[in-house]
């Protein structure tokens, strides 16, 4: 394997390995604090974003990386709950609007400071300020398929036969 496959093995486990123990301990934090998962504290997040105090479930849906089914759940358990509102939209008989109820707001005031103190112990603080940076540069700029990336990798796409 060439040195450049290497660096990209690396590359992915090393991002893997970070986001399962990011994501591991950021999911028992939030249940234990506050008995949110962590696509409901972004739901939470994403809803109280919103301008106008409440989001369309359609536009929820592009915000969140959930299926349909499972965002519906997850609104009707935190409706439940006493944490979101869901009502009709204004002028449209069949379309659903989500806002946070005053509950709702406290929760993820807790659910906030969590998800920071989580994040900024296991994340973070390991790296330098330039290093949080470049990190939230590049993954940003992966997240959104930013054109200026490669379109074809860098990398063989078949094995290299010996």
């Amino acid at each position: 394997m060439a040195d450049d496959e290497y660096t990209c093995a690396r590359a992915w486990t090393a991002l893997s390995a970070a986001h399962a123990l990011v994501t591991g301990q950021l999911a028992a934090a939030l249940a234990g604090t506050c008995g949110l998962r962590v696509h409901e504290f972004e739901v939470l997040l994403q809803v109280e974003h919103a301008a106008g105090g409440g989001l369309r479930l359609g536009a929820l849906s592009e915000m969140v990386r959930l299926t349909q089914p499972s965002l519906s759940r997850a609104v009707a358990r935190l409706e439940r709950q006493g944490w979101l509102r869901r009502s009709g939209a204004p002028g449209d008989g069949r379309g659903v609007l989500v806002s946070l109820t005053g509950a709702g707001r406290d929760i993820l005031a807790r659910g906030a400071a969590v998800h920071a103190e989580t994040i900024r112990t296991l994340l973070l603080d390991r790296l330098t300020p330039e290093e949080q940076e470049l990190l939230a540069r590049a993954l940003t700029r992966v997240a959104a398929g930013d054109p200026a990336a490669p379109k074809e990798p860098s990398w063989p796409s078949q094995p290299r036969s010996a």
